[in-house]
């Protein structure tokens, strides 16, 4: 094979087992959780569109929510699946940077739309008068358009930018999906190389800014609810909020775990593990955690399966 990406026709992804009773084993799991994943954000879908308790700013930010959600399983998990079932562990150049792409595009603006929820819950509970009209409808659809749209530009960036790169590291990647670092690993190019490094230096500042404005809302937002002089006032105000705060800490710990983890405790298949779990386990758990503690959506999700 050619030193030269242009000429690189595919790249070799971590294989999830060696024996063929696991790979058979791993293809029914990410089978039962890819289903199980487009059975539960469906229904969110489905309810957030057909009952009007959830045409609210929450229920139209769950409903973006929940289409990344799918975006990032149906990003990684197929291709795992087929490689799994049929004994091998390749992907195209091409099926390489789509993957990469899509899943940096999903996860950006997954990590985007839990900023913006977080600023719905501080308005709900610490401005609560000005409310209808911070976050009328137009509003809302601006700030996700804008979550979508920055997540879209930063993986255009970072993958157009990836695959400039010149590889000469041979092709093996250490993940069973793409991933910028694996793909970094295999560069010949200094000057790229930082280049790549650079723009993932901006990419952590603005998640880093987004973490400072989800922290200091949350303090807001604690503070404020431990005035309310009722009891109930306080668990209904908890129960808002918890389910947004579950799944950012959900999100934020897998995939800083993943990437800052210290080399000494690195290990294969703590990396699988980890990877599996920010990639493929999260999304998947994300509308179980809503739907166990959003009232409303519960009464919609019952509502809509009796009839």
């Amino acid at each position: 094979m050619s030193n030269s990406s242009s000429s690189m026709a595919q790249f070799l992804l971590l294989a999830l087992a060696d024996r063929r009773e696991l790979q058979l084993l791993h293809f029914w799991l990410f089978l039962a959780i890819s289903l199980a994943a487009l059975l539960a954000n469906g229904l969110i879908l489905s309810a957030v569109a057909c009952d009007h308790h959830l045409h609210t700013p929450m229920g139209f930010f769950l409903l973006n929510l929940s289409l990344t959600d799918l975006g990032c399983i149906c990003t990684t998990v197929p291709k795992a699946m087929h490689n799994s079932l049929q004994n091998t562990t390749t992907i195209s150049y091409m099926g390489c940077a789509a993957q990469l792409f899509l899943l940096f595009f999903f996860m950006s603006a997954e990590y985007f739309l839990l900023t913006i929820m977080c600023y719905d819950r501080y308005v709900a509970i610490c401005k609560p008068l000005h409310y209808g009209t911070l976050l009328g409808s137009r509003a809302c659809a601006h700030m996700a358009a804008a979550a979508w749209a920055t997540g879209f530009l930063t993986a255009l960036l970072h993958t157009a930018n990836t695959f400039s790169l010149p590889l000469c590291q041979g092709n093996a990647l250490g993940q069973f999906f793409c991933e910028i670092p694996h793909i970094l690993k295999l560069s010949c190019s200094h000057s790229g190389y930082l280049r790549e490094i650079g723009l993932l230096g901006v990419s952590v500042c603005l998640a880093f800014g987004c973490l400072i404005f989800i922290v200091f809302s949350y303090v807001q937002i604690f503070r404020a609810v431990l005035r309310i002089p009722s009891q109930q006032g306080q668990h209904k105000a908890f129960s808002t909020c918890l389910p947004h705060l579950a799944v950012v800490t959900l999100f934020v710990s897998t995939g800083v775990f993943s990437y800052l983890k210290p080399p000494s405790i690195s290990s294969p298949s703590l990396d699988l593990a980890l990877s599996v779990l920010y990639s493929v386990v999260s999304p998947a758990l994300n509308p179980l955690i809503y739907s166990l503690r959003n009232q409303e959506l519960k009464d919609a999700l019952r509502k809509m399966m009796t009839g």
